[in-house]
């Protein structure tokens, strides 16, 4: 290969070589990585230390907040929720990992942790709340998850190192299969599996955690009690807007019942405690006023994931109706019209939608994709060097900006951004693409 293209480059702080290393360690059985466990004492099998938790947190979960629209706009809410996920961390066992607390735009139910301390939860969950001590509660379960460095130690036997050394999957920002294939067409980041399933155990010490922490940190037990009652009921109502939460966070009757259990046995002395439900009305007020147009969303995103773009849109300007400047919604616009190849259409809604949060980078995406449809290849490239500014780290950046090179004329410069990509990512019709290509070009012999 020239010289032009031997010095390799990553996107990532931390290698694929690193991660293939850690898979391969898992697989042969290498026992030399026993780490002390901050919740139990006891010594345990675990090859991620806590440098490398806070590592593949700063690197995953800023795309993971892109792939669920960023952060929400109430700069209140997101103040509120942090302070409320700052008095439980302050009663955990892990009081050094560098914690912060979200709610990002999605509408689909749920909330997840990054092993480094990185937490948020979608609007649709917070809709569900009745009361801090149940939020409280919500925040204290992640905290569980990040304490008993669960996801540290399915890495460790092999179990996540597979899915993180593709690339690109290991996001869980897609509500159903059929919306992660549509975004996986679209080139965006897809569902997959660092933020995957939990085992039952893990579920278990979890919620022994968050009761433990929240109750620590002043709240009435009968908080996760609420919680647990809440999604015991959503599990046997099942709609598209939880399907990943309890994939994620497998439920069970078991789960509500120990619950119960532990709030009337082993913190009796809390049960009565406080439940600050004003308090979370007052704070959600702006929130909870979105409701209506939230809930035309989760319709238009159902009848997406069954490919009915024209009732999805239908649902999707009823909430436009309600909330114009809604960044989801405008989103979600662009993405039904792509997917029924309208581009221009999409483009002008995603144009819209870099306009009403322009500091988020999924609306460039879109934009940058409608407008390589139409072969406006340039223009497609100033779009992706937007987002790329906004979100570094997406390695599918890399192979559009290659593809928008390529489009201009520019072999050389597609070259390198190709080569780059290959780096990273070696499966998938875009690893292909860009291997033909340079061989086609005769930089790979």
């Amino acid at each position: 290969m020239p010289n032009r293209l031997s010095k390799l480059s990553s996107l990532h702080a931390l290698t694929r070589r690193e991660f293939m290393w850690l898979a391969s360690m898992a697989v042969a059985g290498y026992v030399f990585g026993c780490a002390t466990d901050p919740v139990t004492g006891k010594k345990q099998f675990m090859l991620v230390s806590e440098d490398t938790e806070v590592q593949i947190d700063k690197q995953y979960s800023p795309l993971q907040f892109s792939t669920d629209f960023g952060e929400v706009q109430d700069s209140q809410l997101n103040h509120y929720v942090s302070q409320v996920g700052k008095k439980i961390a302050a009663k955990s066992h892990r009081l050094h990992m560098p914690y912060s607390f979200r709610v990002v735009n999605a509408t689909y139910v749920n909330a997840y942790a990054f092993p480094g301390g990185s937490i948020a939860t979608t609007r649709g969950i917070m809709l569900e709340l009745d009361n801090e001590a149940e939020l409280a509660a919500l925040l204290g379960h992640e905290l569980g998850h990040v304490n008993a460095r669960h996801a540290a130690e399915r890495m460790s036997k092999g179990q996540l190192a597979q899915a993180v050394v593709g690339g690109i999957s290991v996001l869980a920002g897609t509500q159903s299969a059929a919306l992660g294939d549509l975004a996986s067409q679209l080139g965006q980041i897809g569902a997959g599996a660092l933020l995957a399933s939990y085992s039952r155990d893990n579920e278990r010490e979890a919620d022994a955690l968050g009761m433990e922490y929240m109750v620590r940190a002043g709240y009435g037990s009968k908080g996760f009690v609420g919680l647990m009652e809440m999604l015991n009921s959503m599990s046997k109502h099942k709609s598209t807007t939880v399907d990943l939460l309890f994939a994620t966070h497998p439920m069970s009757q078991e789960r509500y019942d120990t619950a119960v259990q532990a709030a009337n046995i082993k913190y009796q002395s809390a049960l009565e405690g406080p439940l600050y439900r004003e308090r979370y009305m007052d704070n959600t007020a702006r929130l909870r006023a979105q409701k209506g147009a939230i809930q035309e969303i989760q319709k238009g995103e159902k009848q997406m994931a069954a490919s009915k773009y024209d009732a999805a849109s239908n649902h999707f300007r009823k909430a436009l109706k309600k909330t114009p400047d809604d960044y989801v919604t405008l989103c979600m616009m662009s993405i039904s019209n792509l997917a029924q190849k309208k581009y221009a259409v999409g483009r002008q809604y995603a144009e819209m939608a870099q306009k009403a949060y322009p500091i988020q980078a999924q609306a460039y995406h879109l934009s940058g994709y409608s407008r390589i449809q139409l072969k406006d290849f340039e223009g497609a490239y100033e779009e992706f060097l937007s987002y790329e500014l906004l979100l570094p780290g997406n390695p599918n950046t890399t192979f559009f900006k290659g593809y928008c090179q390529e489009g201009m004329k520019h072999i050389e410069q597609a070259a390198n951004e190709y080569h780059h990509y290959l780096q990273i990512v070696q499966q998938g019709k875009y690893a292909e693409h860009a291997y033909r290509r340079l061989v086609d070009w005769g930089y790979i012999k």
